[in-house]
């Protein structure tokens, strides 16, 4: 049995609980017999399958509460199902369905009450309230929850195409380097491929006549054009050295941008918790702990299954190592079934060096854990 299935079991019991001691002590409406306690407790057993199946469960429920209220015993008593059926069917469903749906309970719940005269009026009135609630919140979370998912997967794919960009821009900055290197480097050394010649020439030439002037002319030519290809080398490195990291920081996203993902994700109605203690880490390393928190927060928001959804997101630098946790407390576990999202973070964590441990918590939740080691990737940036 699944966790989410598990959660559903417990949440069909505590309801039938409760419908058990409304029906004994509140309500209108006689007190159920055996027919009625048979009708009460079945009907809370196909809200197990709610998340898999809410049309059929739908299908199944609402002829036995139909029944149960004809026969005139506790109105309240099954309340409680009734409103937890019909949130699930407006979160997991479209707009249209959830209004046809709802059109037919308020329907069927007038029919029954068309023989109770203005009480009956008044109570359906009520009863009306309740039922449009339910499916006004239920389809809120679930547009809620698209808009927010579509906006992670826009952040998502944007960062992609800043990470497209910065490629070409290195392909680019690779074929200019080249381009200046040449233009730099090949007019000095043909410079000095031709007066070694000539120092050379002259050394040969005639040895007992030996011109020193013209060999000491060429030797001071060939010092001169080294020290000038040495200082616009020098120029031009210093040059590069100074656009590559501006270049650098730039397309690579890293953790001074984590704020705006839990900002994203507050926009769902998840309540995010950042914390960030961490001086300045490489870029490889920087990006790599954003993907791996976007990815989880995208993950817990898309799967968590609950609207008071709660996610802890911690950023730490300890023991030469960037130490990335991001637990939530989602019905759902926080996670699809393995896909491309946690092989992605996987591929992500090996391409710096780290490890990752990424599952379900016990009882409810879900855990991304990454270890990104700074001291190689430090020491190779400095």
């Amino acid at each position: 049995m699944t966790s989410v299935r598990r959660q559903d079991v417990f949440l069909a019991a505590g309801l039938a609980v409760l419908a058990s001691v409304v029906a004994v002590s509140f309500g209108s409406g006689r007190r159920p017999d055996a027919l009625g306690w048979a009708l009460l407790l079945a009907l809370h057993v196909p809200l197990a399958w709610r998340r898999r199946a809410p049309l059929t469960v739908l299908c199944v429920m609402i002829p036995m509460i139909a029944f149960y209220h004809q026969q005139e015993y506790n109105h309240s008593a099954p309340t409680a199902a009734s409103m937890v059926l019909l949130y699930t069917v407006a979160v997991t469903g479209s707009t249209r369905r959830t209004v046809t749906i709802g059109c037919s309970v308020v329907g069927l719940m007038l029919a029954l009450k068309a023989g109770h005269g203005m009480a009956g009026v008044a109570e359906s009135f009520q009863i009306t309230g309740w039922v449009v609630s339910m499916l006004v919140l239920g389809g809120y979370l679930r547009v809620h929850r698209q808009l927010t998912e579509a906006a992670l997967e826009r952040a998502e794919r944007a960062e992609r195409t800043r990470e497209e960009e910065a490629r070409r821009r290195v392909a680019e900055e690779r074929l200019r380097i080249a381009r200046d290197l040449h233009d730099l480097l090949a007019h000095s050394i043909t410079l000095i491929g031709v007066q070694t010649s000539v120092a050379a020439h002259v050394l040969a030439e005639d040895p007992d006549r030996l011109d020193r002037a013209a060999v000491a002319k060429a030797l001071d030519d060939i010092a001169d054009t080294c020290r000038s290809a040495r200082g616009e080398l020098r120029t031009t490195l210093e040059v590069l050295r100074e656009h590559g990291t501006a270049d650098t920081r730039g397309p690579l996203p890293g953790l001074d941008a984590l704020p705006d993902l839990a900002a994203t994700a507050r926009g769902a109605g998840a309540n995010v918790e950042l914390s960030v203690l961490a001086d300045a880490v490489p870029a490889a390393v920087g990006a790599a702990a954003y993907r791996i928190v976007q990815e989880a927060l995208t993950n817990a928001v898309r799967h968590g299954g609950r609207a008071d959804l709660s996610v802890r997101v911690g950023v730490h630098e300890r023991d030469g190592a960037l130490r990335v946790d991001v637990t939530d407390d989602g019905a759902g576990g926080g996670s699809a079934p393995p896909g491309f999202g946690l092989v992605g973070m996987r591929e992500r964590v090996r391409s710096v060096g780290g490890t990752l441990d990424a599952g379900p918590l016990d009882g409810e939740g879900f855990a991304v854990k990454a270890v990104l080691p700074l001291r190689a990737h430090g020491e190779g940036a400095r």
